[in-house]
């Protein structure tokens, strides 16, 4: 059959061609079942299938089978031409012929082909020829079109990777540059970190250059000084050595001479037994003789604080035994003349007694008035300002002795050379003296706090100074030391600390009083003291005696003199009105937290009787105007509440009578302190009222 000769003349082709001489697998159909089934399926007209019918075919056709290779060619060709525009095939229903080669044919009832039938059977056959053109030549342009999107893909991909090399290159050298210039980048830091490491080691090795030379010069002149310290250092052993030798020979003087001071005050002591046929009052010597023992004894005492005395100590000790000496021969002369008028008093009694005898005397014979009394206050000048009253002047020196009692209690550890007990006595010094630095008026329970502290240390309670525990029973002697140093601390802050601010007088003499309320030996040592360095607390004014050096009786007077060189007026009388502030405001102030139903220790009535006592002796220039303003301002509310009329007689007392001597004794360059007593005064009288002082501790400050 001509098909199936075309069928081997296929396979001879594709034998034939490149595809046959591929390999084939005999089990590819299991992997590629789905490839086989694809094959094995009817085949399927393409969309295209009607169009081509419609417009190709036609111009195809030929009426016989022999003209078939060229009517394929043709529709090949024409084929190839029409599917170079696949986009104007419109899409129409395939058109079938209205007889199918399937299709049985109509039968006559005879069982012969009807005529019509063998008309038409060779067109049915062209037709069946046909319509295998027109699927070959549909395949064939699906073929093509497949051919040129496969083309287009591949050329499309082509370019795309054409360009992805491209940028892929591009992108390659600017790495490469920017890699270049990152590198160049760092080299040239490099090399600037490098110059700049270079310079500043030379510059460190130039400036370590210097500072060693620097160093070495000033080894050298190190070692000068070394050498010079060493030197003085030896010089100042040798010179120490030396002044502890004389030190130890003036001490040993000394209490010679306070050894003589003392038997010579015993003698006059002894002088009470003439006091009948003396006309003088022996009080004066007595008083004069005791202050010198009080003098002696507080050299000895301020030797023994600070090491050995002094040749000045030494000098002083000797002329007050000299005056010593002198008021002793100037008694005994007293003494011996008292004697001789006496016995001749007595010779001329007996003279009138035998002439009496002879005579009788005549009746109304007139006799003499006696002289005056002299009111107080009204003494003459000349004894007012040495002389004091007797029970004035015996507490005085009873307060005194007491002090230099206390010193000699603590002599041991003053003067002792052993390490732990000139720890025991710093901490000790600190314990007592710290705390009333810290009185301030910030707040009452601050100064609660530091009342509590010295109270528990004189108590024998340990406290905290200093980062150690401190108490009086590390040695038999530390409640006199400690009880000495306190009392001579509160003196102090009342020279300094009141005398700079005088509002800081009620503080410190409120924490005085409650500690002199429950330790009255504390209150004896700070008016021992107070008396010592103001007198006029006392009040006394010590009399300057012949062959007394100015120097002394000015250290009498309380001045500060260093080097002979006696301290300035103004300073003077600040530290004096400062001691005078503390001592009015002790007299006016309790503890509050102490036991009301006692008595104060040191109340108001001895400030009216240092006020009646000052009023009774004549005024100093420029002295007792501050100090009688000083204590008014502090005190005077208080006095005024206290004695009411009687303080205001005593301040008209004041401005009547004792103005007028205190204006005329002062220098018209000392009047400031008189003018500001006097305004004082007169604004007070006018007002009928002595305002409350400046700082006084009011309620409220013990609530803070």
């Amino acid at each position: 059959m001509p098909s199936e000769g075309r069928c081997w003349e296929t396979l001879r082709a594709l034998r034939s061609s490149s595809k046959g001489r591929l390999p084939y697998h005999r089990d590819w159909l299991q992997h590629y079942e789905d490839v086989l089934e694809e094959c094995m399926s009817p085949p399927k007209l393409s969309s295209y299938c009607g169009w081509v019918v419609d417009h190709i075919l036609p111009n195809t056709f030929s009426p016989t089978l022999e003209n078939a290779p060229s009517s394929e060619t043709s529709l090949s060709s024409g084929s190839a031409s029409g599917l170079d525009q696949p986009s104007v095939l419109p899409k129409s229903p395939v058109r079938t012929s209205p007889l199918s080669p399937e299709s049985p044919s109509p039968s006559t009832p005879n069982g012969t082909k009807s005529k019509y039938e063998s008309q038409h059977t060779e067109p049915m056959a062209l037709q069946s020829s046909r319509a295998i053109k027109v699927e070959g030549c549909i395949r064939m342009y699906e073929l093509v079109r497949r051919m040129r999107g496969a083309e287009g893909l591949r050329q499309w991909q082509e370019e795309q990777e054409r360009k992805i090399r491209a940028l892929s290159e591009m992108a390659s050298e600017q790495l490469k540059r920017f890699d270049e210039l990152k590198e160049l980048k760092q080299h040239k830091d490099f090399q600037d970190l490098q110059e700049v490491m270079e310079k500043s080691t030379r510059e460190a090795l130039g400036h370590q250059e210097k500072l060693k030379a620097e160093h070495r010069h000033r080894a050298k002149i190190l070692n000068l000084k070394l050498r010079e310290a060493e030197q003085q250092r030896v010089k100042q052993a040798e010179q120490e050595q030396l002044r502890k030798e004389e030190g130890q020979v003036r001490l040993r003087s000394l209490y010679a001479l306070q050894e003589e001071v003392l038997q010579l005050n015993q003698q006059l002591d002894a002088s009470d037994q003439h006091k009948d046929l003396l006309n003088v009052d022996l009080a004066a010597f007595q008083t004069r003789g005791n202050q010198l023992c009080s003098l002696i004894s507080g050299i000895v005492r301020n030797t023994l604080e600070s090491g050995y005395p002094t040749a000045e100590n030494q000098a002083e000790a000797e002329q007050a035994l000299q005056e010593m000496r002198d008021l002793l021969s100037d008694l005994e002369q007293e003494i011996s003349r008292a004697c001789e008028h006496k016995k001749q008093q007595q010779e001329e009694e007996a003279r009138a007694k035998l002439q009496e005898a002879q005579m009788q005397p005549g009746p109304g014979a007139p006799t003499q008035p006696p002289a005056p009394r002299q009111g107080p206050g009204r003494t003459q000048s000349k004894d007012l300002q040495i002389k004091v009253q007797d029970s004035t002047m015996q507490w005085y020196q009873q307060l005194q002795d007491a002090s230099a009692k206390c010193v000699l209690a603590f002599e041991g550890l003053v003067s002792s050379k052993d390490g732990q007990a000139k720890k025991i006595k710093m901490d000790l010094q600190k314990a007592a003296t710290i705390p009333v630095s810290q009185i301030s008026t910030i707040a009452g329970s601050k100064l609660k706090e530091v009342f509590d502290k010295i109270h528990s240390l004189l108590s024998g309670k340990p406290v905290q100074s200093g980062g150690r525990s401190v108490s009086i029973a590390l040695n038999p002697q530390g409640l006199d030391f400690v009880q000495y140093k306190l009392a001579e601390k509160f003196v102090k802050q009342g020279e300094e600390e009141v005398a700079s601010h005088h509002e800081a007088a009620f503080p410190i003499a409120i924490v005085a009083s409650g500690i002199w309320e429950l330790h009255p030996r504390v209150g004896e040592l700070i008016l021992a003291h107070l008396h010592k360095k103001c007198p006029y607390s006392v009040p006394f004014y010590p009399a300057f005696k012949e062959g007394m050096a100015m120097e002394d009786y000015q250290r009498m007077l309380g001045y500060q003199v260093t080097d002979s060189k006696v301290e300035q007026q103004d300073n003077f009388l600040k530290r004096m009105s400062g001691m005078i502030r503390l001592y009015a405001a002790i007299i006016q102030l309790r503890w509050p937290y102490g036991n009301r139903q006692e008595g104060h220790p040191h109340g108001l009535n001895h400030g009216w009787r240092w006020l009646a006592q000052i009023l009774n002796m004549e005024p100093l220039s420029d002295v007792t105007a501050t100090l009688l303003f000083d204590f008014l301002e502090v005190c005077g509310n208080a006095l005024m509440k206290q004695y009411q009329v009687q303080f205001w007689k005593m301040i008209l007392l004041i401005q009547e009578d004792y103005f007028p001597r205190i204006e005329a004794i002062t220098s018209s360059g000392q009047m400031g302190s008189f003018i500001r007593l006097k305004q004082f005064l007169e604004k007070c009288l006018q007002r009928r009222e002595i305002p409350v002082p400046k700082g006084f501790l009011t309620s409220s400050f013990w609530r803070s």
